[in-house]
């Protein structure tokens, strides 16, 4: 059998206290200058193998999406704000090197349009959020935070975002 174990039946995500989403992507504005969107492309996949690598970091979980063949993004889900914000600026981490080569294109004005980066951050208080899913493997914030029988939470969306941990 191949992928992920269906969980069976409805189930949502145990997500406890506020949540943390960062959507971040990129565009391809010009497919044929490779040489500037390339190292963009290829920053992201170092990165989420070091936050992977040492869960310490505070990401939760992570999924690649894509919205056209010209845009890719990642929906992540952290612990806390100030993780998120410590790996940004964390010295050591793959971020502040990929960051700091982007910025330095953008000064030498070589950065030209062809790439473009978005990100979007979102901390969710508690009571502010519900999820359900039928017969998936677990998924987004259920990826995240580990996955409930629907009758932990709630059956309806009412009482989930009612819930309190």
């Amino acid at each position: 059998m191949f992928g992920k174990p269906v969980n069976a039946g409805r189930t949502t995500a145990a997500a406890e206290g506020d949540v943390v989403v960062l959507l971040i992507g990129m565009r391809i504005n010009h497919f044929w200058a490779v040489h500037h969107w390339g190292p963009v492309i290829a920053a992201m996949p170092r990165m989420m193998r070091e936050l992977r690598k040492d869960r310490s970091r505070g990401l939760l979980n992570a999924v690649l999406l894509t919205a056209s063949p010209r845009t890719y993004y990642l929906v992540q889900y952290w612990e806390s704000k100030e993780k998120l914000y410590e790996y940004a600026h964390a010295p050591d981490a793959f971020h502040r090197v990929a960051w700091a080569a982007l910025n330095r294109k953008e000064r030498k004005g070589k950065t030209r349009q062809h790439v473009g980066l978005w990100h979007e951050t979102y901390v969710v208080p508690e009571g502010s959020y519900e999820s359900i899913y039928a017969d998936m493997p677990a998924f987004g914030l259920a990826a995240a935070t580990g996955v409930l029988p629907i009758e932990g939470r709630g059956r309806t969306a009412k009482e989930r975002f009612a819930h309190r941990g």
